[in-house]
């Protein structure tokens, strides 16, 4: 079970602040990590992702920037590497997501959900992984979606599963491009899951389909994304890189 321990760990995590990025933060903490938590400024699910990790007696490092800005991304790592030591997990995790008729979408929103879900997270990753391939090693670990996969009818949201298709594309290609180096490269796609994501107003009514269409007939909880991170940032994951882990209650196993 050691292998699973990330006491002596550092991780960063984006969109730490809500969803399944603060259900991964906080499970890497009660692995044994100190969790850096990554967000936009003001956000006020930050307050409490920290308040659950000093709780299991790690620390948690509170800081504010914006994906889509790279010099952000950077800025915060150096606070984090300050704080508290050199940073051996990553966790890409900050989203959006939002629906409109393909055929009526505005290019604002279009070129917005490619900034953030795709530019924001291949910028992360960049600036990841010039710091652990100068060292070596660490794991990086980025947030798709079953959607990457799959288009679930009655979901009008084309922009957004094309940013999940080359997430998982990006991942296999950057665990190929540094498998050699020392950096492991991973993905979750989580299925259906109780988050505020999927509690938006415009997909009320798609709930009950969504459990539905899970053969295990419920939405998945975020800590049962949090252990799958765990699992994959831990030294018990050493030979997996350009994994792409589905987590959606057998969704596309039918």
């Amino acid at each position: 079970m050691k292998r699973f321990d990330l006491s002596g760990k550092l991780a960063f995590v984006t969109g730490a602040g809500s969803g399944l990025g603060q259900a991964i933060a906080i499970a890497l903490a009660e692995a044994g990590a100190d969790v850096a938590c990554f967000d936009l400024a003001g956000v006020l699910g930050q307050a409490e992702t920290s308040a659950a990790i000093v709780a299991v007696g790690r620390k948690a490092l509170v800081l504010d920037g914006d994906v889509t800005e790279p010099a952000s991304i950077e800025a915060a790592f150096d606070r984090a590497e300050r704080g508290a030591g050199e940073i051996d997990i990553a966790v890409n995790s900050a989203g959006i997501a939002n629906v409109s008729p393909a055929e009526a979408m505005p290019r604002s929103q279009f070129l917005r959900m490619m900034d953030i879900n795709l530019n924001g997270l291949f910028w992360s990753c960049q600036v990841e992984g010039r710091r652990m391939l100068a060292r070596g090693r660490g794991s990086i670990l980025n947030m798709a979606s079953i959607c990457g996969s799959t288009a679930v009818p009655g979901l009008e949201q084309a922009h957004y599963d094309a940013t999940k298709a080359a997430v998982i594309r990006l991942t296999k290609s950057l665990a190929a491009e540094w498998s050699g180096r020392g950096v492991r490269v991973n993905c979750l796609s989580p299925g259906f899951m109780t988050t505020p994501m999927n509690c938006r107003p415009e997909v009320a009514e798609n709930v009950r389909k969504f459990v539905d269409m899970t053969p295990m007939k419920r939405m998945g909880q975020p800590h049962e994304v949090g252990w799958p991170a765990v699992f994959l940032s831990s030294d018990a994951a050493s030979y997996c890189t350009g994994v792409d882990l589905n987590i959606d209650g057998g969704f596309l196993s039918i």
